[in-house]
């Protein structure tokens, strides 16, 4: 098998061969035709996590160093099952879900893997989707999608199930009220589409970029802001009648904290999905006086994901704009990620490249 491995922080990712892993137990062995590109794969990539104030969270903090495999959004076809394996087949289309805990710990135990203390997630602490195979520890997270387009399928593992559990955290909303998407890449845009789909008819998406704002609209958002001015929370508290009662921000630095925090109303709910980075100092008497939430959400489930997976298949979640480029070009892939340059989701494409080949 080959991969693609980050074998220093910051430059570019290097191909490598290495034998081929084989099933045993409940393994499952997949060969991967889509891997999705995520934002979170530039922040690993890079080998940091920006905490503001000049300091960083580095990964090599947390044990986890170079050589990487990273991808955490793989798609691809069963090769191979360990002998423990019952419901899953040679020659399925899977999408698995990454999001991999110790499988003891209380989190595991209530079905909650994704607040693991101790995880074993694909594409950051395991070998991921960067590559021509993947080995998956238990059948149990392989997910079907049939009748899904497969580019689309392969975003759902992190970017839709990431919106979905964001949405799910919001409060319910009462006849006048408003949602805020703060950063309309990839993620956000699905959060779009999924609060349209769960009967959200007011959502206004946040961004800095028009094309992206006009994306926005395409899938079903009722207002757009251009929030990279000084005046943005102030715009944003009158273009929602100051009736904000959620905001979710993919972006997630101090900038965009303060938009959503100058336009909710009282009893409003603030969710940080995005890890752009930075600190926040802040006064703490008005969050109790307006009620406010501010709440952290990352990934979601397995079963959140299969609840996603039948959203899309039942076409009212819509995907956000995906470009398919080949794996071989992963390097310039990363590089217009990083730089701003895409617009909705990046899927790279293994299914036609070789091991010769890359």
């Amino acid at each position: 098998m080959f991969s693609y491995d980050v074998i220093e922080h910051g430059k570019p990712l290097q191909a490598k061969l290495r034998e081929t892993p084989v099933p045993k137990g409940r393994e499952v062995l997949v060969k991967i035709t889509h891997a999705g590109l995520c934002h979170s794969d530039i922040h690993l990539w890079e080998g940091y996590f920006d905490m503001g104030g000049g300091k960083k969270a580095m990964l090599s903090d947390r044990g986890v160093r170079p050589p990487l495999t990273l991808g955490h959004e793989p798609l691809g076809i069963v090769v191979a099952c360990g002998e423990a394996v019952t419901e899953v087949a040679v020659g399925q289309k899977k999408l698995v879900f990454p999001w991999i805990g110790c499988g003891a710990c209380w989190a595991c135990e209530s079905g909650r893997a994704n607040l693991c203390a101790q995880p074993r997630n694909i594409g950051i602490a395991a070998p991921g989707a960067f590559a021509s195979h993947l080995l998956v520890p238990d059948e149990k997270y392989l997910v079907d999608v049939e009748g899904i387009d497969d580019a689309f399928a392969a975003t759902l593992a992190c970017s839709g199930l990431t919106s979905y559990a964001a949405v799910a955290k919001l409060p319910q909303t009462c006849a006048g009220d408003w949602v805020a998407v703060i950063g309309c890449g990839g993620v956000g845009m699905s959060a779009i589409s999924i609060l349209r789909a769960r009967g959200v008819e007011n959502v206004i998406a946040c961004d800095v970029d028009e094309e992206k704002l006009a994306a926005a609209r395409k899938l079903g958002a009722t207002k757009t802001l251009r929030s990279n001015h000084d005046q943005a929370g102030a715009e944003l508290l009158e273009l929602t009648g100051g009736r904000l009662a959620g905001a979710i921000d993919f972006v997630g630095m101090p900038r965009t904290f303060a938009l959503a925090n100058t336009a909710l109303r009282k009893g409003g709910t603030y969710v940080i999905v995005g890890l752009h980075g930075g600190e926040l100092s802040l006064p703490m008497p008005p969050i109790a006086q307006r009620s406010l939430a501010i709440v952290g959400s990352f990934v979601g489930t397995l079963a959140d994901l299969k609840e996603t997976v039948q959203l899309a298949r039942s076409g009212k979640l819509l995907p956000p704009p995906l470009s398919m480029r080949s794996a071989k070009d992963i390097n310039d892939a990363f590089e217009d990620l990083n730089n701003g340059r895409v617009v909705g989701r990046t899927v790279l494409d293994f299914a036609n490249i070789e091991a010769a080949g890359a």
